[in-house]
């Protein structure tokens, strides 16, 4: 039985439960400024730079934020969405977020709102939430889109969203999605994206490379499990697919500075494997869950030159899952798996982008 609300009280949104779809982050130009302020915000989080600040914040202001902001501005204008004036990652997230809506409502009704927002940059995490929970939602799910876990990336995204409920009078209750590296939705998202790739090409591919974002030697050390995460996706790939032993392999890209990061880097693998015979090669990117300026101008641009340079004659890159059918629909799936007790009920395993009714 609903009580009527007391002449005078505020008003009371329906009750809804939130679901916040977080991104790594991205410039809102590719200028100087806009690109400045991006990356002080980027590398200015210890999450990312386990660097004491005494030590690094003059190595940041005085040289990198001098430095670098022009040379990746001008990767990302190579790649840059200008019809929307805005980067891929942006627009690539903010359909994720509207397909992943689509569902859901067509399964939920209006008992679910989707938004999204990045780490770093526009549209920021705080507001997000504030947006949420304007709607009536007091249940809010956080869903960083990193596939393998790592302190750098689901954990800062998580912390950020924590940061902002920290400020709030009445918080929702919140739940965050763990990593899903190893989930047979995502392995088979991957497998299938390559199996239609593969059917575009004149030339069948020696070797396809998984190509995963660099991370300090450091970090692994100190017991972030991202290596292992990677490592497992790779193997479960390259399972499923069915492939010739040693026809998969995976490496590690965008290092910076003289400390030893996860190997075997990609540059080097790429110039190695041209030099050993393999003049055709595939690349896919499994750690990035929308194509972005690493993918897209790193891998498309760096890699490839460095691979053509080195001997290689066919060089290929499979697009990240970014909105297709099959990543949309594992991505809903994940979500009603994780709100099992707020909607639904819960399951032990999501196959194959499968859902839940509610």
């Amino acid at each position: 039985m609903t009580m009527p609300i007391p002449a005078g009280h505020p008003p009371i949104p329906a009750r809804r439960i939130g679901v916040l779809l977080i991104n790594l982050g991205t410039p809102e130009g590719t200028d100087y400024w806009p690109m400045r302020r991006y990356l002080r915000e980027f590398l200015s989080d210890p999450r990312v730079i386990e660097v004491p600040r005494a030590v690094w914040w003059p190595v940041l202001n005085g040289i990198i934020l001098t430095v670098r902001p022009g040379r990746s501005g001008h990767a990302y204008k190579s790649i840059w969405n200008e019809e929307r004036n805005e980067s891929p990652l942006k627009t690539i997230t903010r359909s994720q977020a509207e397909r992943v809506a689509g569902l859901l409502r067509d399964r939920h009704g209006d008992a679910l709102v989707v938004d999204w927002a990045m780490r770093y940059g526009q549209p920021a995490t705080g507001p997000a939430i504030e947006r949420l929970k304007a709607q009536g939602c007091d249940r809010i799910l956080l869903f960083p889109l990193y596939p393998q876990y790592s302190a750098t990336t689901t954990a800062t995204a998580n912390d950020q969203a924590f940061r902002h409920l920290m400020k709030m009078r009445w918080q929702p209750a919140v739940r965050t999605v763990p990593a899903y590296h190893d989930e047979p939705g995502y392995i088979e998202a991957l497998a299938r994206s390559v199996e239609r790739h593969m059917e575009t090409l004149d030339f069948t591919p020696d070797i396809l490379l998984a190509s995963f974002h660099g991370l300090p030697r450091a970090y692994l050390d100190r017991g972030d499990p991202y290596h292992c995460f990677c490592v497992k996706t790779a193997r479960l790939l390259a399972e499923r697919l069915g492939w010739a032993e040693g026809r998969v392999r995976h490496s590690f890209q965008s290092r910076f500075g003289r400390a030893e990061w996860l190997k075997p880097y990609t540059d080097k693998t790429v110039e190695e494997l041209a030099r050993q015979g393999h003049r055709r090669i595939a690349l896919i990117a499994p750690g990035f869950a929308a194509d972005c300026v690493e993918t897209l101008e790193e891998i498309q641009f760096q890699v490839k030159d460095a691979f053509m340079a080195a001997g290689g004659e066919k060089f290929t890159y499979v697009p990240c899952l970014n909105d297709q059918p099959d990543h949309i629909a594992f991505l809903a799936a994940v979500v009603e798996r994780e709100l099992g007790g707020w909607i639904g009920g819960a399951r032990a395993g999501v196959r194959d982008g499968e859902g839940i009714a509610a």
